[in-house]
């Protein structure tokens, strides 16, 4: 049976909030409507296959028989809740979590661990602290888990529209290696470092594509508004002189595909759905996955991000008395890319048969001579202390990389304003100059 989070509030004004099993979602909004329950939020939980019931999640019927033991803010004395309050505890429970709300609950989790909190006193403590109303029950869910042995990622997976799958991952290789509070630290490190990166290739691309909008509607404004107005002035007043070749020719395209729109719109589809059907298959997903690691200008950061990932979960297991083995198969759920899990999986295979795991990184070509080199140091000597430098290095090379990417986005968006830009002077403002200058007089004089 489907599992539902949900957020109401009752006629008293109290917020609520559980994780029930209902048949489906308009039965749950019903049920609670008619035991006088406004529903604010509903969400259904995603599972694969048969999932077994948790400790957490009880009964929409038992729920509904006492209200009050599922309620988050609770009063002494309740009182009716003015209209304005309404609206507060309304945009409060639908409160987005971002990603600066995760990067706080990982370092706080991070800190009380150092301290020596258990999971459950850590999280009861960050929970009362918590302002974000969503992300707070989400972690209350999270430690209802925990009380009932459970771990941290398993009640995790279910929210995988708020944690990354990397996320958890790290926070999964961290408890079944019994280095959560390493793990934590990466964690943060990974959400800092991927936040930062997002906002300055943000602060690239936006301005640059909205600049390309800007000049795309004036241009089809233009040709649509103005430059049918310039050709009747041209008209009346009897002159020869004609409008450029270019601004005609894209006259007529924009007519063309105003009047049939829906074939372009047909073929766009069904292109885009073409492809998300193949990248969708087995074979698809992996030549994309393929194309992430070689595409220009983030192809090798991609790649460089993911395997540093794996390197740096492989290093914590390996501090902690793994085996080279043990170590790769956990470490291997850090990355979601099909071309590097297949990579991991060769690995894992020739250990098992006596060859080198180094060598199926080597002949993907897709790491860098100095890493493999590195790793087969290290498989001589010590290949903890070996993994250590690694990542040293690799993080300096993402950095150099990041850099590169910093450098050449500005003069490829700058092109593509440019040229759209130059197409646009053609198009439009050459015949506006054509009316300014009143050269069409002349013409129009001689006849």
């Amino acid at each position: 049976m489907p599992v539902y989070v949900y957020r109401a509030v009752t006629d008293k004004g109290l917020i609520v909030k559980n994780k029930v099993e209902e048949a489906n979602k308009q039965t749950l909004v019903k049920k609670l409507k008619n035991n006088g329950i406004t529903p604010i939020e509903v969400i259904q939980v995603a599972y694969k296959g048969q999932v077994k019931k948790k400790k957490n999640i009880t009964n929409i019927q038992d729920v509904l028989k006492n209200v009050n033991t599922t309620q988050v803010n609770t009063r002494q004395n309740v009182k009716q809740l003015s209209g304005i309050e309404k609206i507060n505890l309304y945009l409060a429970a639908t409160e987005k979590v971002k990603v600066r709300d995760i990067i706080i609950f990982t370092e706080n989790f991070y800190l009380l661990k150092k301290a020596n909190f258990n999971n459950i006193h850590a999280l009861s403590t960050i929970i009362q602290s918590t302002e974000n109303i969503t992300l707070k029950g989400v972690l209350e869910d999270i430690l209802a888990g925990v009380e009932a042995g459970e771990y941290m990622y398993t009640t995790m997976e279910y929210y995988a529209d708020i944690f990354p799958y990397i996320y958890i991952n790290m926070i999964k290789v961290g408890e079944l290696s019994g280095s959560l509070t390493n793990a934590l630290g990466q964690a943060v490190t990974y959400l800092e470092d991927n936040d930062k990166i997002t906002k300055r290739i943000k602060g690239i691309i936006i301005p640059n594509v909205l600049q390309f909008v800007i000049i795309f509607i004036l241009l089809i404004g233009g040709t649509l508004f103005a430059i049918p107005q310039i050709q009747n002035l041209f008209d009346e007043l009897g002159t020869e002189t004609q409008l450029p070749a270019i601004t005609l020719w894209f006259q007529e395209f924009v007519k063309l595909a105003m009047k049939y729109w829906y074939i372009p719109t047909l073929v766009i589809i069904g292109i885009v759905g073409g492809i998300l059907f193949y990248i969708n298959t087995p074979k698809g997903k992996y030549n994309f996955h393929y194309f992430k690691y070689t595409m220009p200008i983030f192809g090798k950061l991609i790649f460089s991000l993911d395997f540093s990932r794996l390197m740096k979960a492989m290093h914590l297991n390996m501090e902690n008395g793994m085996r080279i083995q043990d170590a790769l198969e956990v470490s291997k759920n850090v990355v979601n890319n099909y071309v590097m899990l297949s990579i991991v999986e060769t690995s894992i295979n020739n250990m098992l048969t006596g060859y080198s795991w180094i060598d199926p990184f080597e002949k993907s070509g897709l790491c860098s001579p100095m890493t493999t080199e590195m790793l087969k140091i290290g498989m001589q000597t010590d290949l903890t202390e070996m993994l250590g430098k690694l990542l040293e290095y690799m993080d300096m090379d993402i950095d150099n990389s990041i850099q590169r990417i910093m450098k050449v986005m500005p003069e490829i968006a700058y092109s593509i304003v440019g040229i759209v830009l130059i197409f646009f002077v053609c198009v439009v403002l050459v015949p506006v100059i054509q009316v300014y200058m009143g050269s069409f007089l002349f013409d129009a004089y001689l006849n």
